[in-house]
């Protein structure tokens, strides 16, 4: 069976509402996005256009929502929108907003859900990423467990343990769904989140969600919903199911196998797709390593005009077309660097790590510029962050991935990791220049 198509949306489509925790109003727009270029917020409230991407990395530290952060500017309460995007298969799209907080609405996934629909469904010429669970890998604090288990690899198979056994209106519910089989726009995106009496006014007494009253959410009270019904029986397990398909979605990848929670929330969510993340460089990494170079040095010094003490990229390991390449750095005490940088505390220079990962770059937009007559000369670099300290007997695996190439400019967003670690990141710009004749 031939792997599935990416997909994005046939055109833009708006919708405006206000945040749930802010009140603030907000204008949400979707727009297509080219193959592997993934999920990503952009703020275009503030002077320049800031641009985050839908990953674990960029995810900050908030109560009983999710939210994305990228150095002083965030998206909040991202939750409900990541799960639509993914309850409806979708693997690239821009997401512009105008506030710092997604619209709620009704407080359910429903209303993004029905944005989609009218922007269409569009197939794109890649394969989708996927991550098939291989071993079990679990989650758990107090109370609550979330586990990843071997399951169908065509599918993602939920199943959500909620006990309130404490509010008897809620009670213990227990919900399976079956992602990318079942029809999530009618089991899962309508369920609206919920809160107790006491949990409500006690956020209302703290200034949170002043502009709600419990007809605009589902406010459940000792009889059930105050001024209002539950949609479902299940709601509220429905409705933990779709938060946790949201934060699953920060994985980037579509997901295979078995996913049972208990009692589980956005914190738990989190610490798993970071489990995930862990487990999938780890399985790269022992891939790799063990395979032959797809390029090994003699290949790369006949693309690169670097040479020695400059080139900074050992063998290629991994082509996937012009969309991916993956490097190998061997980082040895000989480099000269090493010598004042420094003297009994050796480290790698993060300027020399940006420019393998620009090197590593380079290689993968040759691809596109061959038999073009340009070459890349390297423009800026953003959303640089330097996560862990590489030092000698290191071995870096460098990752390049296009983000789009056009007739002037390269876009990639790059990654270098020792083991299952980011040691560091950027996004990395080229101009396509005329190359000099020789």
């Amino acid at each position: 069976m031939s792997p599935a198509k990416q997909k994005t949306i046939e055109r833009p489509v708006e919708l405006t509402g206000m945040g749930l925790f802010s009140g603030q109003t907000c204008r949400l727009r979707f727009s297509p996005a080219e193959a592997d270029a993934g999920v990503t917020f952009i703020r275009t409230d503030l002077p320049a256009p800031a641009r985050i991407s839908a990953d674990i990395s960029n995810v900050g530290k908030r109560a009983r929502r999710t939210s994305l952060i990228n150095g002083t500017v965030q998206v909040e309460t991202v939750e409900h929108v990541l799960s639509a995007v993914a309850g409806m298969g979708i693997d690239n799209v821009d997401i512009e907003v105008s506030a710092a907080e997604m619209p709620s609405f009704d407080g359910s996934a429903g209303p993004f859900v029905e944005a989609i629909k009218q922007a269409g469904v569009l197939e794109l010429d890649a394969d989708q990423r996927v991550l098939v669970i291989d071993a079990p890998m679990t989650v758990s604090n107090d109370d609550s467990t979330l586990a990843a288990l071997p399951g169908p690899e065509d599918y993602l198979d939920i199943v959500y343990d909620l006990d309130y056994s404490d509010a008897p209106s809620i009670g213990r519910q227990v919900v399976a769904f079956r992602l990318d089989s079942d029809d999530f726009a009618t089991k899962i995106a309508p369920a609206r989140t919920f809160s107790l009496r006491a949990e409500a006014v006690e956020m209302q007494a703290r200034g949170v969600g002043a502009h709600l009253t419990p007809k605009d959410v589902l406010v459940v009270g000792p009889d059930g919903p105050i001024d209002n019904a539950f949609r479902f029986p299940d709601e509220c397990a429905r409705h933990k199911i779709c938060d946790l398909v949201g934060d699953l979605a920060l994985l980037g990848r579509h997901l295979r196998g078995r996913i049972v929670a208990h009692r589980t929330g956005h914190e738990n969510n989190h610490a798993l797709v970071r489990k995930l993340v862990k487990s999938l460089a780890q399985r790269q990494r022992a891939a790799t390593l063990t395979g032959e170079p797809v390029l090994d040095i003699r290949k790369v010094m006949r693309l690169l005009p670097h040479r020695y003490p400059f080139l900074m990229v050992d063998r290629i390991i991994e082509l996937d077309g012009d969309r991916k390449a993956v490097g190998l750095k061997n980082v040895s005490i000989n480099e000269p660097y090493f010598q004042g940088h420094y003297p009994g505390q050796p480290i790698m220079p993060g300027v020399m790590i940006l420019e393998a990962l620009a090197q590593l770059s380079g290689i993968l937009l040759s691809r596109r510029l061959e038999h073009t007559g340009k070459v890349a000369v390297l423009l800026s670099m953003d959303r640089v962050k330097m996560r862990r300290p590489v030092r000698p007997g290191d071995q870096l695996l460098l990752e390049a991935e296009r983000i789009h190439v056009r007739s002037r400019t390269g876009h990639c967003r790059c990654r270098a990791l020792i083991g299952p670690d980011v040691a560091a990141e950027a996004e990395i710009k080229f101009m396509l220049v005329d190359a000099e004749p020789i």
